[in-house]
């Protein structure tokens, strides 16, 4: 039997029922023409060569509702560019392929930095943002979609539920958040969801105590999920991280931007497998161990602006706290494993606690010794104001790419 149990301050929109994919497409095209839809996909070139990415372009050939597909390419030379256009050329949307590295869009990007509003690192933020003030230069979808490249176990039902609550012109949402189990290989998945972010907000809570933006995040079943839908406004005044706190900086800033009521979560797949990143425990500038480093600094510049004092001292007793709560978390989630016939390695949970744990210190001292880092992308409202033609000189980049790299 379907969890029907409402988590928290934001709306959560189950899977209680068998629905058929056909049934949710043939209602997601009928709001198509009230409120026409997109799809944000940021991508590595490598990931053309992998298995997933060329399967989802497969299942996205066949969805009618979409009108718009905007593809971030990073990592991709002139020749990788081309063979990226023909790649994604199969798909019979309207498609726009973001050729990051290519020198239209570095150009573009040397004006901004010259104006202080441009992405300050590389990676997948970044490449987002870019994709964002595109969909917005273009104006073809009212509601847009963003997932990952990367998602193994991808079928279309998976975009229609992301969708489905941002496009039914009868919900008020601005914002939908995905969320899944991460179960797959016969095993439990996402540490850093499980043994991090949800040990680490009980802990906040004790530590700091009440705060809505706490009881707000603690309200997603799956807070570090990489697939989100929104309204198109919602792009204007949204300020994205640039590192591994994107998902955590995105729920910030809908915090801040809009009421518990235009927010929800859905229920987007029963299985979900996609590239594991490298726990790292001897290096804390790569894979998990970089992440938990980022994703924790979220927070605690997030509560710094709600008013909230960090010292070396709260920070250790914060340290303490998430400890002892995350090793609970791992006999919790260890039997909830035995009693579904999966495994959990009981002493690699242990590890990433650990590593987590000191990687909280980590966090906080960086915090501590550097009170004016700001790694948030400004929002498109300001970059306008900047460049008041930035939208249209992203949009003209983008075609003129195409126009000279497509046909040669």
């Amino acid at each position: 039997m379907a969890d029907f149990y409402q988590n928290g301050i934001v709306t959560t929109l189950h899977s209680l029922s068998q629905r058929s994919n056909e049934d949710l497409e043939a209602e997601l095209l009928k709001f198509s023409a009230i409120r026409p839809m997109g799809l944000i996909l940021p991508s590595l070139y490598s990931e053309l060569e992998g298995k997933a990415l060329p399967a989802i372009i497969k299942h996205l050939s066949k969805t009618k509702y979409l009108s718009e597909i905007v593809i971030g390419l990073d990592q991709a030379d002139e020749a990788q560019y081309r063979q990226a256009l023909k790649f994604f050329s199969k798909l019979p949307q309207q498609h726009s392929v973001l050729w990051n590295d290519g020198p239209r869009l570095q150009a573009l990007d040397a004006k901004l930095q010259k104006l202080g509003v441009a992405p300050k690192e590389l990676g997948k933020g970044r490449n987002v943002w870019y994709c964002m003030g595109y969909t917005l230069a273009t104006g073809r979808s009212e509601s847009v979609a963003l997932h990952d490249c990367d998602i193994l176990t991808y079928d279309r039902k998976l975009l229609a539920r992301l969708l489905y609550p941002v496009a039914n012109p009868q919900f008020n949402y601005e914002f939908c958040k995905g969320f899944y189990a991460r179960v797959a290989g016969g095993k439990i998945n996402g540490r850093v969801s499980r043994l991090l972010v949800t040990p680490l907000v009980k802990a906040l809570k004790k530590t700091v105590g009440h705060h809505d933006y706490l009881e707000f995040i603690d309200s997603f079943l799956y807070p570090l999920a990489g697939e989100f839908s929104f309204r198109r406004d919602v792009l204007n005044d949204l300020r994205i991280p640039s590192d591994w706190g994107l998902e955590i900086g995105v729920l910030s800033e809908m915090h801040r931007n809009y009421a518990s009521n235009r927010i929800c979560q859905v229920d987007i797949a029963t299985t979900y497998d996609h590239k594991h990143q490298d726990l790292s425990l001897e290096n804390s500038e790569a894979g998990l161990s970089k992440m938990s480093v980022d994703i924790t600094k979220a927070f605690f510049r997030k509560l710094a602006t709600q008013g909230e004092i960090f010292s070396t001292e709260n920070i250790r007793t914060l340290k303490a706290t998430y400890y002892r709560i995350a090793l609970d978390y791992v006999e919790m989630y260890h039997n909830d494993a035995l009693m579904n016939g999966l495994t959990v390695d009981i002493h690699n949970e242990e590890k990433a606690v650990e590593m987590f744990s000191e990687n909280i210190m980590t966090a906080g001292q960086q915090f501590l010794d550097k009170p004016m880092d700001t790694p948030f992308i400004p929002s498109w409202n300001r970059v306008v104001s900047a460049m008041p033609d930035v939208l249209e000189q992203l949009k003209e980049a983008v075609e003129l790419d195409k126009i000279e790299f497509s046909n040669n």
